[in-house]
């Protein structure tokens, strides 16, 4: 009997060296093919990174920031239909996660689906409210549905917590022009022109003139 137990205790902690040790080497493994993922990204090989990011959640499919990695690309695929797909995976496994619920919004908007990138960038807002870009966001996808007042509300919420955003100056001035404001409007075109926004000659031309 002392026999067998000192033979099952050495048989447990060999099993258990091997499953640290493959558990280590899983771990390696991810971070390689989230490194090879990323450098894909970076260079602009976004199938590349996708089938990095595939290999990687195959051998973790439990880590929402991986189903994020592949998200990203594949909005600039735009298969956004994918990356709504992946971004649901990634805010099931981590709901508190603002960046997830703005980038699904993303490919919502671009999938002219407003109500829905309104209600992922309303819950970003909940989680990070100081971030002006998500007021941005929101407030063009209040215009594409033609909330124009709720739009012009987001913009100056933008505009309050970073007023050197020239693209919600811009945003504003069309929010304010659909709302019969065009003077108003017009300066704030003209403002984010001399703050270095690259449309704003094109804005004023179409609706100021």
């Amino acid at each position: 009997m002392k026999i067998f137990t000192i033979t099952n205790k050495t048989i447990l902690l060999a099993a258990l060296a091997c499953l640290i040790t493959l558990d280590i080497s899983l771990a390696q493994t991810v971070e390689q093919y989230v490194s090879q993922g990323k450098a894909k990204f970076e260079k602009g090989d976004y199938k590349g990174s996708i089938e990095d990011f595939n290999k990687a959640i195959e051998l973790d499919p439990n880590d929402a920031n991986l189903y994020a990695g592949r998200g990203f690309p594949k909005g600039i695929l735009k298969d956004y239909a994918g990356a709504v797909q992946d971004f649901n995976e990634a805010i099931k496994l981590d709901p508190n996660n603002a960046v997830y619920y703005t980038f699904r919004g993303n490919a919502k908007i671009a999938m002219r689906d407003g109500e829905g990138a309104i209600a992922d960038y309303t819950q970003a807002i909940k989680l990070s409210p100081n971030d002006a870009m998500l007021y941005l966001f929101r407030a063009n996808a209040k215009g594409v549905i033609g909330d124009n007042q709720g739009a012009l509300e987001d913009f100056n919420k933008a505009i309050g917590l970073d007023p050197n955003n020239v693209a919600a100056y811009a945003g504003r001035g069309l929010a304010k022009i659909s709302l019969g404001q065009k003077e108003s409007g017009c300066q704030d075109i003209t403002k984010s022109g001399t703050m270095g926004f690259a449309g704003a000659a094109v804005l004023k031309k179409e609706h100021c003139n």
